[in-house]
């Protein structure tokens, strides 16, 4: 997207923003989320802040909002500029988790344009690499990011769904990850010499910020066209690509996204959990939701609770499979019970919640198969290898 940016910072709103919480009362919504939207608003230049029904809290700033204003402030946005999830079809003539999740290829190895340069991903590329930042090409991170192997569930809107070339029972890859290190360094490099202040020179951040949004979208695709080819596909254009971490300069304001989807005319991917249906939804937020909608099912447990809760309930071996039959893919014990299905909201209510605020309307489920998160380097793969030889004696 094109930007024409001012050097000059806009003066300071001299009223205090409005917050509008898009959740049902019953839905679980935590104070101390609600009490940081309310911070955010008390900022200089702050118009609107709107939380969505994922609302959680975050580091100095709530996860699952968006904040208009008259100044650009980083940390709104945080470090993993560009995060966003991508939705890609991959045609599979079957679809057996045990023996896919054995092939997947390793996310946390890199690929660099000189030493892998014979790898078949490199063909999604068209152009130079964003900043020219190669640290972490290819690679998911680590937090709530993922790769995931998905069937088409219910469908509720079949029009749509087949503009989108989907019908149920199709295979999808969906890719959640970011910018890596670069929306770190960004954000460090602006923290170091002004902390939370705004950005003193705003089409500055706005330069690199924009790249670290196309390097995130490049990278999804780069994952996406390795997992193909690991799976005997052949990598596909993406049917959706939306980021839920970057600001937007919208009619003169700068609309900061943190786990925020655009939500004005846009399919959108809502990420449920490991566990559960994600939702592809068509979304028609307006202002008063500063044209935004949900991007996931939003943690109800923080990471640490999350890890003594399920530790005390559950095996690792347990949170290897999921109720709903698919396989996850994670060689961090710690990181498989802070990501636990149990540690998210209900995704059903917040769809709910976006239909009844007139936010969005589902177009499709998908229902995962196998989602990776780290590699699991020996156990899946040694299990598949015993399993072949034995089933060769």
């Amino acid at each position: 997207m094109s930007r024409h940016h001012s050097r000059q910072q806009p003066l300071p709103q001299s009223t205090l923003a409005t917050v509008a919480v898009f959740a049902s009362p019953t839905s679980w919504i935590e104070s101390d989320a609600v009490a940081q939207c309310h911070q955010v608003a008390a900022l200089d230049g702050m118009i609107h802040v709107a939380a969505m029904p994922d609302l959680h809290p975050g580091k100095g700033a709530p996860i699952g909002a968006a904040m208009a204003s008259t100044v650009l402030y980083p940390f709104l946005v945080g470090s993993d500029i560009g995060c966003g999830i991508a939705v890609f079809p991959i045609g599979l003539k079957r679809a057996e988790p045990a023996k896919l999740a054995a092939r997947f290829p390793d996310l946390d190895r890199a690929l660099h344009p000189e030493q892998d340069s014979d790898d078949p991903a490199w063909a999604v590329v068209d152009g130079d690499i964003p900043a020219g930042h190669v640290d972490g090409l290819g690679t998911v991170g680590r937090g709530n990011h993922f790769v995931e192997l998905a069937r088409i569930g219910t469908v509720f809107a079949p029009d749509h769904a087949s503009r989108l070339g989907l019908a149920a029972g199709d295979l999808v890859l969906i890719v959640h990850s970011g910018s890596r290190g670069l929306g770190e360094q960004i954000l460090r490099a602006h923290t170091e010499l002004h902390g939370a202040g705004p950005a003193p020179d705003p089409a500055a951040y706005l330069a690199m910020h924009d790249d670290a949004v196309r390097w995130g979208s490049l990278n999804r695709r780069l994952m996406a066209a390795r997992v193909a080819h690991a799976l005997g596909a052949e990598p596909t254009a993406p049917i959706v690509d939306e980021c839920h971490n970057l600001v937007e300069l919208r009619d003169g304001v700068y609309l900061h996204r943190k786990g925020a989807a655009p939500g004005h005319g846009r399919d959108v991917l809502i990420a449920g959990t490991r566990g559960t249906p994600s939702y592809l939804v068509a979304a028609h937020a307006g202002p008063d939701a500063n044209h935004s909608v949900a991007h996931g099912a939003g943690r109800k447990m923080s990471r640490a609770d999350a890890l003594r809760r399920g530790r005390a309930k559950h095996t690792v071996e347990e949170l290897r499979r999921t109720a709903v039959g698919s396989l996850v893919v994670c060689g961090e014990r710690q990181l498989l019970f802070e990501e636990a299905p149990t540690a998210y909201k209900r995704i059903e209510q917040v769809i709910a919640d976006l239909v009844d605020h007139g936010l969005a309307t589902p177009v499709a489920t998908t229902i995962p198969l196998v989602t990776y998160k780290t590699p699991d380097r020996g156990s899946t793969r040694q299990r598949t290898r015993r399993d072949h030889r034995r089933k060769r004696r």
